[in-house]
């Protein structure tokens, strides 16, 4: 009788402390997966906002990709929020797998181009790249972890077999989530360091420009048909515009030369990484990264990059 009642009690001892069936999910495991679903939900959290900063500074007049840009901002804020506030594995499951899926866009994007535009490297792009790497395992593994004990299976609508191994805390979950995070690290880091900056239509050094008329507007483009932008904040003699700024607003490099139509002083500037860029009438010149198509015109009149950007005109 003594040994059935200190049995008794030392079982609800480990019940009151949080073991769960398998014995592995005590206190500490209560710890370990409050740490994980603060941690994954902070993480999609901080790859939103860092989309949104891209979404604010560069991309959103980007047609098709803008768009993408910004649901990926709403889904990350809403995913997050929802593993925040319930904790639930269903949850985590769906932001893991949103995470690698945004990770997978920006890698086909950085190598193939995705409707029509082809990403190019920034600090910004790299940094959501690895923050969702690292959110995709922290909920991966907070999704597989077993329930508390005395609290019937929340997989009863998967195949027994299948509900038994999750329940069990899922062996074997930790390993393949971590070959599968340094699989996407690894690709990460290769689509990268092939990225270069954008494939920018600018004139290289003796190539003309040329005056366009598009929607009723003489403008300023490149050999190739592309139109040219000035940068409010610039000065004569000096761009403003350098770091991440260039490389969504290439700037036209070298010297150029005057082609049809184009009336106005031609010059350059040296810029702070010492290399030349072509002026029209004392602007610096620049294409725009979103304007996929000779006569287009996606970037003039925004207010980004901390100014507003303009089209070149060209006297008539």
């Amino acid at each position: 009788m003594a040994t059935d009642r200190a049995s008794r009690s030392v079982g609800a001892a480990a019940a009151g402390a949080g073991f769960g069936p398998d014995g592995r999910t005590g206190r500490a495991g209560w710890a370990i997966t409050a740490g994980l679903r603060v941690t994954g939900a902070g993480l999609l959290i901080a790859a939103a906002a860092i989309h949104l900063d891209l979404y604010l500074t560069g991309y959103r007049p980007i047609p098709v990709i803008g768009g993408l840009f910004l649901l990926q901002v709403i889904v990350g804020f809403l995913a997050g929020t929802v593993v925040l506030v319930t904790g639930s594995r269903l949850a985590a499951a769906a932001g893991a797998v949103f995470a690698l899926a945004t990770l997978g866009g920006y890698l086909l994007s950085v190598w193939t181009g995705l409707f029509g535009f082809k990403e190019v490297r920034t600090t910004a792009g790299i940094a959501a790249g690895v923050v969702e790497v690292a959110a995709f395992a922290a909920l991966a593994v907070l999704a597989a972890r077993p329930r508390p004990s005395r609290q019937p299976s929340r997989w009863r609508v998967l195949p027994g077999p299948v509900s038994a191994w999750l329940d069990k805390g899922a062996p074997g979950t930790a390993a393949v989530v971590g070959g599968v995070s340094v699989v996407a690290l690894v690709l990460l880091g290769v689509a990268v360091s092939g990225a270069g900056g954008p494939p920018s239509p600018a004139p290289s050094a003796g190539t003309a420009l040329k005056s366009t008329t598009i929607n009723g507007t003489t403008v300023l483009t490149n050999g190739k048909g592309f139109i040219l932008y000035s940068f409010a904040p610039d000065t004569a003699g000096r761009s403003v515009c350098n770091g991440a700024c260039a490389q969504y607003w290439p700037p036209v490099t070298g010297a150029a030369t005057a082609g049809p139509g184009v009336t106005g002083k031609l010059g350059t500037i040296t810029r702070s990484d010492g290399s030349k860029q072509a002026t029209y009438d004392g602007h610096p010149l620049y294409t725009y990264i979103a304007d996929t198509a000779p006569g287009q015109a996606n970037g003039n009149n925004l207010n980004l990059n901390g100014g507003i950007w303009h089209e070149v005109t060209v006297a008539s």
